[in-house]
């Protein structure tokens, strides 16, 4: 028996919760994770699983296992990188994922140019609006808008983005610019959060976030096409602050209930704890955060 991949093996199940996710992980049989987990059972004369039809649970002798092997593994993962040199210079694959836009606005520059500055280092970047499990995705690293629930991730805060509501100058004109909550009602709007057509936005009203009717007579399933549509005239669009910034500042687009936008959402960068940090990612964060909180400073609406 490899007692180290019988480790890996029972850490997965651990964490994932399941003999079968615990195999998607690992890109295994089930049958030979199953195997593998009797047989560290058989070997230390223990049970370190209760198997039910909902997943598997550590019992008290799993989890002391589970706490030693996991120090042990770490150790030895650390041994092979720094005997690979990953301490001594940055080198090897680094995933990183970021919202679709903002990767494409503010991302992408950046890890361009950290690879330009990293010859050793290779990048994988994951635009997608899901948000992605760090470990059950292998993502090194993540970019993410929004509050971030409680976890054993590390996050750096980036700066914060508005939610905005903007139209042409065209359309304001023709239409009149809206100035309170009320006079939505005679206004149309471009939706994007589905191809079904949304039916409120959220404002801060007295103090409190609330849902607001609107009447949208144009739906997309992309904000760039919403953005277009707006730049066109066909209503209304809400956006992210960045992502609307360059055609609020020629002038094509012009906020609108600015005293009515809800809290800004924080931007953080996010990544698991480690006993020590890989060099290629201590690399990418030193030259990361300086760059992305310039980015989202730049991209602010004044």
């Amino acid at each position: 028996m490899d007692r180290f991949e019988a480790m890996s093996v029972l850490l997965a199940a651990a964490e994932t919760g399941s003999l079968s996710k615990a195999s998607r992980r690992l890109g295994l049989p089930l049958a030979t994770v199953s195997r593998k987990v009797a047989e560290l059972e058989a070997h230390l004369k223990a049970e370190l699983l209760v198997r039910s039809t909902r997943g598997v649970e550590l019992t008290p002798s799993g989890r002391s296992y589970v706490t030693a092997a996991r120090a042990i593994l770490d150790q030895v993962d650390e041994a092979e990188r720094t005997a690979a040199g990953e301490f001594t210079q940055p080198r090897g694959d680094l995933v990183i994922t970021a919202p679709i836009m903002y990767g494409r606005l503010h991302a992408m520059p950046v890890v361009s140019a950290f690879l330009d500055s990293s010859p050793e280092v290779s990048a994988g970047l994951v635009l997608t609006d899901r948000i992605a499990h760090l470990v059950d995705d292998q993502v090194d690293v993540a970019l993410r808008i929004g509050a971030l629930p409680d976890s054993r991730l590390v996050a750096t805060r980036l700066g914060d983005v508005r939610s905005v509501v903007c139209a042409s100058p065209g359309y304001l004109a023709a239409r009149g610019a809206p100035a309170a909550i009320a006079d939505l009602d005679h206004h149309s709007a471009i939706s994007f959060e589905s191809v079904s057509v949304a039916s409120a936005w959220t404002f801060a009203v007295d103090g409190k976030e609330v849902p607001v009717p609107i009447r949208s007579r144009l739906s997309v399933n992309t904000i760039d096409a919403a953005i277009d549509a707006g730049l066109a005239g066909a209503g209304l669009v809400r956006a992210v602050s960045y992502q609307v910034h360059e055609h609020v500042r020629a002038g094509r687009l012009r906020v609108v209930l600015q005293a009515f936008e809800p809290a800004p959402r924080p931007v953080h960068l996010v990544y698991g704890q480690h006993t020590r940090l890989p060099l290629k990612l201590r690399a990418f964060i030193d030259f990361a955060v300086p760059r992305l909180r310039a980015k989202l400073n730049e991209s602010a609406l004044t």
